[in-house]
């Protein structure tokens, strides 16, 4: 199933790296901004996990909730979350079942090689629990963030 701007995002339930179960049903009448990414602690993914911690506050006073996803390990997410002191959760996904739901596993082109991988995205689901924006294969983790809280800003 495909991810579609308007319609309902895929219900998801993961656990956190403190073992606590996430899922979306708990978050109904929030805006989310769910994002995947390979790998912790890596260059693009520091990059990307430090820009949603740096607009933190000003995604707080949007009362939007920000949830990481990966296939890493709890003990993995719990490392990296310490050492760049990152104030929102990180979801496990090992068999990358939301990740595929979401269409942030696939095929995917790596130094001109297909391969099978964990494709950077971001998808907003509004409080109603409806995708509202999608962001397919985010090019610049850097500045992705500041992209995610411009949308917000915007209401788009």
């Amino acid at each position: 199933m495909a991810i579609q701007e308007g319609k309902a995002a895929p219900a998801f339930r993961l656990p956190d790296a403190d073992g606590n179960e996430v899922s979306l049903a708990d978050l109904v009448g929030r805006d989310v901004i769910l994002y995947f990414y390979p790998k912790d602690d890596t260059p693009g993914c520091t990059k990307e996990a430090c820009g949603f911690r740096d607009g933190w506050k000003e995604l707080q006073k949007l009362g939007v909730v920000v949830l990481g996803v990966s296939a890493d390990s709890a003990e993995s997410h719990r490392k990296f979350r310490t050492k760049y002191r990152l104030p929102f959760p990180l979801l496990s996904d090992p068999d990358r079942k939301v990740m595929t739901k979401y269409g942030a596993f696939g095929e995917k082109v790596l130094y001109g090689k297909k391969t099978m991988g964990v494709i950077r995205s971001t998808v907003w689901i509004g409080s109603d629990g409806k995708v509202r924006k999608h962001w397919t294969r985010v090019a610049k983790a850097e500045t992705h963030p500041e992209q995610v809280l411009e949308a917000l800003r915007s209401g788009v």
